[in-house]
């Protein structure tokens, strides 16, 4: 324990005496934090909307209305016909065109059919599918509070009545949704890339060969490189999670010791990726490219953190059972958004587990060969 203490204790010497590495272990998952907050959202606010009023009625002016007082929509400018709405939406300036067409007011008037057109810049086509789902439902729901102030008492009820109620996210707010697999994104970066340069920093400062003529065994000197690393992710999970909470204002609904031991056995998971990494290395540089290209970007992106895996074709979907991100961001939006605890998590944490001990016996395996 004496001999481990000491190259625990010297790994924290070497990332204090590297300010870059302090930068990338403690500033580094708070910067990504807050920008990943703000910037990684699905929401659809302020769309921009062009109006072309033919009918400048009471009745156009009031649907109007409705759209600037959304704060989905932002109605940008009005006009006449519908060929002036082309320019709107060939230059970006609008996302939506709202056509109403004349005679729109004397037909609601007289309890006639009307017709409007909405015309879509289909260039960003998720954010235009939202955004006409956002206008449709305010159309509608225009058209059913015209119907209910103007209809007779004794008029038939409407043949749906949909009520929508949304669980666990009620106000479908991305953020909630995305700040909790930042968390899980964070861990996998920092852990991997510092784990991936234990053994190869050691080669290239020329200490390799210096630990290996000391008492020091193969396990204790594995150990030493890994626990600063794992104590560091776990000071990242504190880090973050605070920052989730406090500032993001994302709701943690599940037990936080319970995420705090999931999360441990993942950083063991990252550990062991990162060990295995710099096994197959032979300098910093070489083990941070494998890293990031062979490894990391393919994680995310299968992971189910930037594409839903349900839409991913078959073959793809098989793979990405090979991914510890997955499973743990399973685990860690469960937690925070609908508060389900081990006995519907356990699942994900035993594949975790498998994942780590699989990992990381085959990184010592190799980083004993490479000691020796």
């Amino acid at each position: 324990m004496q001999r481990l203490r000491v190259l625990v204790w010297k790994e924290f010497v070497e990332l204090r005496l590297n300010p870059r590495l302090f930068g990338v272990v403690i500033v580094a998952p708070i910067m990504q934090l807050t920008l990943l907050g703000y910037a990684a959202s699905t929401d659809v606010k302020d769309v921009p909307v062009v109006v072309a009023d033919g009918d400048r009625s009471v009745a156009s002016r009031e649907l109007i209305d409705r759209f600037e007082a959304s704060r989905n929509f932002s109605v940008i400018g009005s006009v006449t016909t519908v060929n002036e709405i082309e320019p709107y939406l060939e230059t970006g300036g609008a996302w939506l065109g709202l056509v109403i067409p004349a005679g729109y007011g004397r037909a609601l008037a007289n309890g006639r059919p009307v017709t409007l057109q909405l015309a879509a810049d289909g260039t960003d086509a998720n954010s235009t599918t939202v955004a006409l789902g956002y206008a449709t439902a305010l159309v509608g729901g225009y058209a059913r509070d015209m119907v209910e102030a103007s209809a007779p008492s004794h008029a038939a009820p409407a043949a749906i009545d949909p009520r929508i109620r949304v669980w666990f996210n009620p106000q479908l707010e991305s953020r909630h949704f995305m700040i909790p697999g930042v968390l899980a994104l964070v861990l996998l970066v920092v852990t991997v890339n510092l784990a991936a340069m234990a053994i190869v920093r050691e080669k290239e400062v020329g200490t390799l060969e210096q630990l290996n003529v000391t008492p020091v065994r193969r396990w204790e000197l594995i150990a030493g490189k890994l626990l600063p690393y794992g104590l560091i992710g776990m000071i990242d999970v504190l880090l973050v999670v605070a920052v989730a909470v406090f500032w993001f204002q994302v709701p943690l609904r599940g037990s936080f010791p319970l995420l705090f031991g999931i999360s441990a056995i993942y950083i063991l998971c990252t550990l062991g990726l990162g060990l295995f990494i710099s096994t197959i290395s032979d300098t910093q540089q070489q083990a941070m490219m494998t890293a990031t290209f062979f490894f990391l970007m393919p994680m995310i992106y299968l992971s189910g953190f930037v594409f839903p895996i349900e839409n991913m074709p078959g073959v793809i979907q098989w793979v990405t059972y090979l991914i510890p991100l997955r499973y743990f961001l399973v685990v860690v939006r469960g937690i925070f958004l609908k508060g389900i605890g081990m006995e519907i998590l356990w699942p994900q944490v035993a594949a975790l587990a498998g994942w780590g001990t699989v990992v990381l016996s085959l990184a010592i395996v190799r980083s004993r060969k490479r000691l020796n």
